[in-house]
């Protein structure tokens, strides 16, 4: 039994430990926001947030999480008011395919929450997700949106 804070909400799954956090959320939780792309950690379609720091849920065994806090797409909202960054994301227009996209807001909502105004390069150095349709233009232009505004998280 593994013991956490999923969302908010205290949580305990019954996996075993090296479970993949990724396949704990998805199958046991039922949160289907947090995507497998890959499996090895390259593609970033599987970001959440663990202890608010963007991490790949498919490397992260479940024992990993244990007294901590994890947040999904899903609980990036706060109620019914979007996050600023799946916000932005409408705003401009980023998602074609969109499989990429909980992923990539999850790691771009990270960022702007350790640095409010960043750089190209350090949006390239920190947001490493893939995004097969290439929108990268847009993701650009949406964290260059949301860049130094007050308040980029929820609540």
């Amino acid at each position: 039994m593994i013991e956490f804070t999923l969302n908010g909400t205290p949580t305990r799954f019954e996996v075993t430990p090296d479970t993949p956090l990724l396949w704990a959320i998805r199958e046991q939780g039922g949160l289907t926001g947090t995507k497998f792309g890959c499996g090895i950690g390259a593609c970033g379609a599987c970001t959440v947030h663990i202890d608010g720091v963007a991490v790949r849920s498919c490397l992260v065994p479940i024992a990993g999480v244990a007294g901590r806090a994890v947040t999904t797409i899903e609980g990036l909202a706060s109620g019914l008011e979007l996050h600023a960054a799946q916000a932005a994301w409408i705003e401009h227009q980023v998602p074609q395919c969109g499989y990429c996209q909980s992923g990539m807001i999850m790691a771009i909502a990270a960022l702007l929450e350790s640095n409010p105004r960043p750089s190209d390069a350090e949006i390239d150095a920190s947001v490493t997700n893939i995004c097969r349709c290439g929108t990268y233009e847009r993701i650009r232009t949406a964290i260059h949106s949301l860049a130094g505004k007050a308040e980029v998280s929820h609540g």
